[in-house]
């Protein structure tokens, strides 16, 4: 079973930035698209980026050029960059793996997300 951990998360100022990591167990993780999910208090989880491991990526509408997804093959590592954070940011976010863009079916377990805080 692959899994995931998240990493980075924490208070910030409106405006501010953060940068997200995310460890995966996977194999061949270069050959998995990778995506970051968001969720608010109280919410469901919701899809902030994905990133195909041929290089596409496809943002949200709120996100789009505030925040920056990567990947670090060698590392088996996935980052989000998150810039001019916004208090509705505020949340916990996840990482997972997908086969073929289907986001229905992630590869890794859930993992216990990163806390994010914008606030003043």
């Amino acid at each position: 079973q692959v899994q995931v951990v998240e990493s980075g998360g924490g208070l910030v100022q409106p405006g501010g930035s953060l940068r997200l990591a995310c460890v995966a167990s996977a194999d061949l993780f270069t050959l998995y698209d990778l995506g970051w999910y968001y969720q608010a208090p109280g919410k469901q989880r919701e899809l902030v980026v994905v990133a195909k491991y041929g290089g596409d990526t496809n943002y949200t509408d709120s996100v789009k050029g505030r925040f920056t997804i990567s990947r670090d093959n060698a590392k088996n590592t996935m980052y989000l960059e998150m810039s001019d954070l916004k208090p509705e940011d505020t949340g916990t976010y996840f990482c997972n793996l997908f086969v073929n863009s289907d986001l229905s079916r992630p590869m890794a377990s859930w993992g216990p997300g990163t806390q994010v805080t914008v606030s003043s």
